[in-house]
């Protein structure tokens, strides 16, 4: 896929100026903002000790998305003009809980956007294929009791496969790795330098 250099995205959460870049490789790992109601959660971490649930085997450590925490309610926007790809939960535990996806066609090719751990009434009114106009509100970060058990954030992820189900891979394994850093591309090509 071409860079995405060429395209303006609207931001998918709008931040204040001062935001907390969180460290995720540390032990015990660093799961609150400081200065700031908002953080941010790297890409191609590896996060070895945060995913203790079943789903992730013990062997998948590396994240593949941004995670943007914020307050449970923050609305979540889309950063460009596509079509929802899907509206589904992920219920098992330390899963997405409520995602959206959206599919884009830019430069002549289609780009997957997922939005996990956002609340339950974001799925509310979509079925899959209707128009989204840039900017639009998509749904909103979600609860820890409604969002796969986890700290109130939204994980960001591109995809340039097409998804199999309202899903992606957020965190993968070393094994494979070197794959997915093609197939799930730096989600700041979309949301800008955030770190």
């Amino acid at each position: 896929m071409k860079q995405l250099d060429s395209h303006r995205f609207l931001p998918v959460i709008d931040l204040p100026e001062e935001v907390d870049v969180l460290d995720f490789t540390v032990t015990p790992p660093q799961w609150s903002a400081r200065r700031s109601e908002y953080s941010i959660g790297r890409y191609n971490e590896d996060r070895v000790g945060v995913y203790t649930q079943e789903l992730f085997g013990g062997e998948r450590t590396i994240h593949m998305g941004i995670d943007i925490g914020g307050p449970v309610g923050t609305p979540v926007h889309a950063p460009a003009a596509g079509i929802l790809w899907c509206a589904g939960c992920n219920s098992a535990s330390g899963d997405y809980g409520p995602t959206l996806m959206t599919m884009h066609m830019l430069d002549g090719q289609r780009l997957w956007m997922l939005y996990g751990h956002l609340s339950e009434q974001s799925l509310r009114g979509w079925c899959g294929g209707e128009a989204v106009a840039a900017g639009q509100v998509l749904g909103w970060i979600g609860s820890k009791e409604e969002n796969g058990g986890w700290p109130p954030h939204l994980h960001f992820q591109l995809s340039r496969v097409e998804p199999e189900g309202c899903d992606l891979p957020g965190v993968v394994s070393r094994a494979e790795h070197a794959q997915a850093l093609l197939n799930y591309p730096d989600p700041r090509d979309v949301l800008g330098p955030l770190y």
